[in-house]
């Protein structure tokens, strides 16, 4: 089983928000970007200010997948 952020990749494009604007406003790096676009872990302080900024749940960005 695997975390998938698919769902935060969505509501990006539902907001007509870009990767970089979502970085410049939560205040995180490039390379956690890049984990999200990974499908990587990440540390719950970056996925809770994710949710801060896009006013939405956790369960709104991402998901368990089974391998």
């Amino acid at each position: 089983m695997h975390f998938s952020y698919e769902k935060l990749w969505h509501l990006l494009l539902d907001k007509h928000m870009t990767r970089e604007q979502l970085r410049t406003k939560c205040g995180i790096s490039s390379n956690s970007i890049a984990k999200l676009g990974k499908g990587q872990n990440i540390t719950t302080d970056i996925l809770l200010k994710i949710c801060n900024e896009l006013d939405c749940d956790i369960k709104d960005i991402m998901e368990t997948v089974k391998d």
